[in-house]
């Protein structure tokens, strides 16, 4: 994902939610000047030409369904508490995906034992960036940005933790992505993360039309999902 290819979609994602493109800069800023060192992307090897199962943190996930999903897959990358959900289960991931707004204990944890963690800033996160960066292991956290990529932080697509690891994972080589733990009916959750979810929905669309593949998370309601905001290719 080149980020004249990502802006526009951006931009949208900005208007919607009446975000500061300037706060996500800041926040790009202050996580590249936190890593004297960072992730060389070309690392996730287990990734490339694999079967990933991208985990995300809905009620889901604890299913034994999603769970013999997850144990099958080549590899896996996991959203936030995902992490914590699967490793109750006996199931490493390969990589987290997380803007720090939960279990900063796991994300230090991993580092520390060498699983690489994306570490995504944006305008909101700042103060959680300044507390759990500097306690990880630099050399196994790949930083990300929504806005514009700046030295060490890169910019793979997505805007929830769940479809930036799709993202990720489809930058990174996987030959095939499947989907575990994603519930975007979930009863739960706030009206805010109601929208980032149908934001992923729109965004895991577009995805798919790019990589010619069909998301079976999708199947049932990819017919309802506003894609005016998305490129699709034909």
């Amino acid at each position: 994902m080149e980020f004249d290819e990502w802006e526009p979609v951006y931009e949208a994602i900005l208007d919607d939610f009446g975000y500061d493109r300037a706060g996500d800069e800041r926040g790009r800023d202050l996580l590249a000047s936190l890593l004297e060192t960072s992730l060389d992307p070309a690392d996730l090897s287990s990734i490339r030409d694999a079967t990933v199962a991208v985990a995300g943190a809905g009620p889901s996930l604890e299913t034994e369904q999603a769970l013999e999903r997850a144990r099958a897959a080549d590899a896996v990358v996991a959203a936030s508490t995902a992490v914590d959900t699967l490793a109750s289960h006996g199931i490493e991931v390969d990589c987290m995906v997380t803007d720090l707004d939960k279990n900063p204990d796991t994300v230090v944890d991993l580092t520390e034992r060498g699983v690489p963690v994306a570490v995504h800033t944006h305008g909101d996160n700042l103060d959680a960036i300044r507390a759990v960066v500097p306690n990880c292991d630099a050399a196994t956290v790949l930083p990300t940005t929504q806005a514009a990529p700046r030295g060490p932080v890169r910019n793979y697509g997505g805007f929830t933790d769940g479809d930036r690891a799709a993202f990720l994972a489809d930058h990174l080589g996987a030959a095939r992505l499947t989907f575990v733990g994603w519930d975007f009916d979930d009863p739960t959750v706030d009206a805010a993360k109601a929208r980032k979810l149908e934001w992923a929905e729109r965004l895991l669309v577009w995805l798919e039309s790019r990589r010619g593949e069909r998301f079976g998370v999708l199947d049932g309601r990819r017919d309802e999902i506003d894609t005016d905001a998305i490129p699709i290719s034909e």
